[in-house]
């Protein structure tokens, strides 16, 4: 847990505060795995300008990963941004662009985790053009062609005849 007195800042307007800490998300099952081995580093700071009070930090990271397409084992470093808005109480319930704070002594912890999680990427590779591996024999195609030769599939026929036809 991070918590971080907001009441000064709340009650400052230009006033700011750091944040810096470390995240521990070991424990946190991402892509079939644990990967993070090392915390989370958390900088920025919450600061009051013209009365909004806003968050405004980045989260460095680097996960252990294996390829979603080959299998490889690779390490990524992230840079995450982290901007919220925080608001003591709302007009409207419906309205996401706020955090509302319920007390001036406030855990950013979850908070930090949420952006971190919602921000990683569905499919990871280990490199953009990552071919894979061949279905059959189960070849890393990265490292040059398999020797199961192409598949067949006699769906395309009629449009190879076509194909033929006009030459």
């Amino acid at each position: 847990m991070f918590f971080i007195e907001l009441e000064p800042v709340f009650n400052n307007e230009g006033f700011s505060r750091e944040v810096n800490f470390t995240l521990d998300m070991s424990d946190c099952y991402f892509n079939g795995g644990f990967p993070f081995k090392e915390s989370v580093v958390i900088s920025g700071e919450v600061k009051n300008s013209t009365d909004i009070v806003s968050l405004v930090a980045k989260a460095e990271f680097t996960l252990n990963l294996a390829c979603d397409r080959c299998a490889k084992e690779f390490k990524r470093t992230f840079s995450i941004p982290i901007e919220h808005v925080l608001v003591t109480e709302l007009n409207d319930d419906d309205n996401d662009d706020f955090i509302v704070i319920d007390s001036f002594h406030y855990d950013l912890e979850p908070l930090v985790n949420e952006d971190i999680l919602l921000s990683l990427p569905m499919k990871v590779l280990c490199r953009e053009d990552c071919v894979g591996i061949c279905h059959r024999c189960g070849k890393d195609l990265n490292d040059g062609p398999c020797d199961c030769g192409r598949d067949y599939d006699p769906r395309w026929d009629a449009l190879q005849q076509l194909l033929e036809d006009d030459r």
